[in-house]
């Protein structure tokens, strides 16, 4: 049994180096090992490609206008900046701000409520929703067969050119896998190439002790939903976390966003209700409201400075991954649209 097990695991192990050599999947040595079973859809690079086109395609949405980058940039760490709450066919509003995508691989949970626990079927939940895409899977499917690019994709991609919603929404997974930002001045301090500032050294002690337990390094998320005491918005009224267990304990509760690229990804929390990082230290500070549900880490507040918050975003700013975000081969697929 034992022997049988070894040997199991030895597989699985071996078949995620070759996903490494090949170049498809990055771990980088300080992350933890991926949540995300790979097994169940082994990437590739034609498959890889194939979601790529399709998340910027707005042949998703109900009416040919909203693709998942309309919501998601590459150039802002896969989400929207122009405005706090997401937009969507017939310039619908929705109910909250887009979460940055990035190292999803090591997430067990998706959407600020956890509403969806595989990768593999998240992106149903914006090709449905009445104010994001305004359409299904099916009209999906039937306008990806009739296109001359997509047929001839899903053979590069499956080994036959059959288009179905299952392959649709694996091959956006396999895309989106590939989205890992692990090379900020942080990450090259944490491997010995670079050094931080004396500010920035300040800012990330001051991390450690007030903004660790939630944000934890190295994916700067611990993945959990947690109450932050944000004053409820009267129009919006969201639940958070609540909406999908039903459970009054989980009231005001939203999953914790990764801080990595935080400088690029504003404006911040669910509902996009600050522009500066400043306003958000300040909010922790003094503008948190006690409840029930409210944090545990933050029942005692996080009183800085002045001097300390400049120092503390001094550090935040470490967490800037150039080169994930200006990475061409998850920018805009003209290449693959000019075919």
């Amino acid at each position: 049994m034992k022997k049988s097990f070894l040997l199991a695991a030895s597989a699985i192990l071996l078949l995620s180096f070759v996903w490494i050599q090949e170049g498809l999947f990055h771990k980088p040595a300080n992350f933890p090992d991926p949540v995300y079973n790979f097994t169940e859809n082994r990437l590739k690079q034609e498959t890889i490609d194939l979601g790529r086109a399709l998340f910027y395609d707005p042949i998703l949405s109900n009416t040919n206008t909203i693709s998942c980058a309309s919501c998601h940039s590459s150039y802002t760490a896969f989400t929207h900046v122009d405005h706090a709450l997401s937009h969507g066919i017939f310039d619908s509003i929705g109910t909250r701000n887009s979460p940055a995508l990035m190292n999803l691989a090591w997430q067990k949970s998706f959407m600020w409520d956890g509403a969806i626990n595989n990768l593999d079927m998240q992106s149903l939940a914006p090709i449905s929703h009445p104010a994001e895409m305004g359409s299904s899977i099916d009209s999906v499917v039937f306008r990806l067969k009739k296109t001359t690019l997509y047929p001839h994709m899903f053979y590069q991609a499956f080994g036959d050119s059959e288009i179905t919603g299952e392959r649709c929404l694996k091959a956006i997974a396999q895309f989106v896998l590939t989205l890992v930002s692990a090379n900020s001045t942080y990450d090259k301090v944490k491997r010995g190439e670079t050094a931080f500032t004396e500010q920035e050294e300040k800012g990330y002690y001051l991390f450690q002790q007030h903004c660790n337990s939630c944000h934890t390094e190295p994916l700067f998320t611990n993945g959990e939903f947690e109450n932050n005491g944000l004053p409820v918005d009267s129009r919006l009224r969201d639940p958070g976390r609540a909406k999908i267990t039903q459970n009054p304990s989980d009231s005001f509760k939203f999953k914790v966003p990764t801080l990595r690229n935080i400088e690029f990804s504003y404006p911040y929390m669910h509902d996009g209700r600050f522009k500066r990082l400043s306003d958000v230290l300040k909010h922790y500070g003094s503008g948190k409201l006690s409840s029930p549900t409210l944090s545990v880490h933050l029942i005692n507040g996080i009183s800085l400075s002045s001097e300390q918050r400049v120092d503390l975003i001094a550090f935040l700013l470490t967490l800037t991954d150039k080169d994930f975000l200006f990475e061409t081969k998850y920018a805009y697929p003209n290449e693959i649209y000019s075919r």
